[in-house]
């Protein structure tokens, strides 16, 4: 194996760590990187790439926050069969667009989901008021026996997932940074049922991303790259799935939004 590789298994481990604790499948950290040290790379071979290791990360992540009994899932499954179409036609359209085209939209998207998180960093949720019409009441116990209970707007969600399914797929980010903010700031739900459950979503929609890439013929290049990676976010995601636990909603929410900022302002002037 050459040494250049070798790199790739503790990269792969702190985006797996980073990626699960926040929700976000690692996707938006990999991609930057691998769009900045690989600028010969196709876009195929980048988004093939990311939605591979993203897939191994969410997989990882979810059955970490399982043991703790994060996810909910009737809302993970409903919301996973929504991205499912959107992550079909994302993997298509990808060879359609040009490399700096790619970049600059990347960068612009990853800009505005910072500002919006670091505007909001908290969701307002009242439990007093009574469900209202097309919502659905959740109730999610933690293995330590934390209680939560919450309401949102179910066509929204389905709604906003076929758009995420979509978007992810065609930038092969995961989703995870669309999906937590909405989950938070539109569907009420508290931080850390959210980034549970939006790895959980995940799995099945870099699983459905990826198998589109293999059946038209696009994953052919970056096959190692993706293994020595996909190995290191499976280590990774363990370990932000226990951190997590230690960490305040909003804290991990800024973080978030810090590093989303960054990367994309950097992929944003590298793209004019």
């Amino acid at each position: 194996m050459p040494l250049e590789y070798l790199w790739l298994l503790p990269l792969g481990l702190a985006v797996g760590a980073y990626g699960t604790l926040i929700g976000a499948g690692g996707g938006f950290v990999l991609v930057p990187i691998l769009l900045l040290l690989y600028p010969e790379a196709t876009t195929e071979t980048i988004t093939c790439i990311s939605l591979a290791v993203v897939f191994c990360n969410a997989l990882s992540g979810a059955l970490a926050y399982a043991r703790l009994k994060r996810i909910e899932y009737r809302s993970g499954l409903l919301f996973s069969a929504a991205t499912i179409p959107g992550a079909i036609l994302g993997a298509l359209a990808t060879p359609y667009l040009s490399r700096q085209l790619f970049d600059g939209l990347f960068g612009l998207l990853l800009i505005a989901v910072s500002v919006f998180l670091l505007a909001r960093p908290e969701s307002r949720r009242d439990k007093a008021q009574p469900c209202p019409p097309n919502h659905r009441t959740c109730t999610v116990t933690e293995a330590n026996g934390t209680e939560h209970r919450f309401s949102y707007h179910q066509p929204l969600g389905i709604g906003v997932s076929l758009v995420v399914g979509f978007i992810s797929s065609l930038l092969g980010i995961g989703g995870g940074i669309i999906h937590v903010p909405v989950m938070v700031h539109l569907l009420n739900f508290p931080v850390h049922i959210a980034t549970a459950t939006s790895q959980f979503v995940l799995a099945n929609m870099a699983l459905t991303g990826t198998m589109t890439h293999i059946v038209a013929g696009t994953f052919t290049q970056g096959i190692r790259r993706a293994v020595l990676l996909s190995i290191g976010v499976l280590l990774g995601a363990q370990l932000g799935a226990r951190l997590s636990g230690k960490m305040e909603g909003t804290r991990i929410i800024r973080w978030l939004a810090l590093a989303l900022g960054a990367v994309g302002i950097r992929l944003v002037v590298a793209a004019v």
